[in-house]
């Protein structure tokens, strides 16, 4: 059975940082991609950020490129998602997932097999 939880989350003033992580068990974590989503207020599920099984490849979103890395270590199942310079716009639950048996463009939910449950992540103004 495939387990993925995310922790990390919490409300912070704009400007600063959070780190948030996500552990994966039940499959041989370095053999897959992993992405963070969130879904905002009254918005849609958004890609974030992806890492390539091996770490070597990322992909990021537009509006936090340069203010968030994402990072793994295969040695503790572990995905990162450090994001420094918070706006109040990235306030929404950030979900980790892993990639289903096919991952392709890295950006769209579809790749994604299996899901956290998410960690809510609130940046005040």
């Amino acid at each position: 059975q495939v387990q993925v939880e995310e922790s990390g989350g919490g409300v912070v003033q704009a400007g600063n940082s959070l780190r948030l992580s996500c552990v994966a068990s039940g499959r041989i974590f370095s053999h897959y991609a992993m992405g963070w989503f969130r879904v905002a207020p009254g918005k849609e599920r958004e890609f974030v950020a992806a890492i390539s099984w091996n770490g070597e490849d990322t992909f990021y979103q537009d509006s936090v490129k340069g203010r968030f890395t994402i990072s793994r270590d295969n040695t503790q199942n572990t995905v990162y998602l450090q994001m420094n310079a918070l706006k109040p716009e990235d306030t929404a639950i950030y979900f980790c997932a892993q990639e289903g048996w096919a991952i392709a463009t890295y950006v769209r939910a579809s790749e994604y097999e299996y899901w956290g449950q998410g960690t809510q992540v609130t940046v005040s103004s």
